[in-house]
């Protein structure tokens, strides 16, 4: 259990990381970290297909796709890049805290959580694995979707109809 919650904290923290940051590559490469780490967690949580998916496509693919695209952009300045990562930092001032409010009540809510580690080829119900025994892996889709919508909002928010940044 503790070793999870180390892995999940350096997936935070690489998270942030790239959503903090102001140069692309370097956002690109904690994007990268972050799926790397979360390929670990689905190694350690038996699940080796999704990890491989996880780590060859998200981790490996996706990253290549965006340094191939940002490398076609035209580069920032030293200075407009310190300019925008402070005014990264000034406007997500409060994801550290969104982080650490939401830690501490995954871990009362883990506390309070046994869940069964049924096989899958046990139960042929799917409504009944679904909402009864994988009820965690329903909120944790759920969360990564609002996660994936507030990333393309942040990402595609900076953009003004010309194609620019505001």
């Amino acid at each position: 259990m503790k070793t999870y919650f180390i892995l999940l904290l350096l997936m935070a923290i690489c998270s942030l990381w790239a959503v903090m940051r102001g140069s692309l590559i370097r956002a690109a490469i904690a994007l990268a970290a972050t799926s790397a780490v979360l390929s670990i967690i689905m190694f350690k949580l038996v699940s080796p297909l999704a990890a491989v998916f996880e780590l060859s496509v998200c981790a490996g693919l996706i990253t290549v796709i965006f340094m191939s695209t940002i490398s076609l952009a035209q580069p920032l300045t030293y200075s407009e890049m310190i300019e925008r990562s402070k005014a990264r930092i000034k406007r997500f001032w409060f994801l550290p805290l969104i982080l650490v409010i939401f830690a501490f009540l995954l871990t009362l809510l883990a506390a309070n959580l046994n869940p069964p580690l049924i096989a899958p080829e046990t139960e042929k119900n799917i409504s009944k694995v679904l909402w009864d025994i994988r009820q965690l892996d329903v909120f944790g889709q759920i969360l990564i979707l609002f996660t994936g919508i507030f990333g393309v909002i942040v990402f595609f928010g900076n953009f003004d109809k010309q194609g620019g940044t505001k």
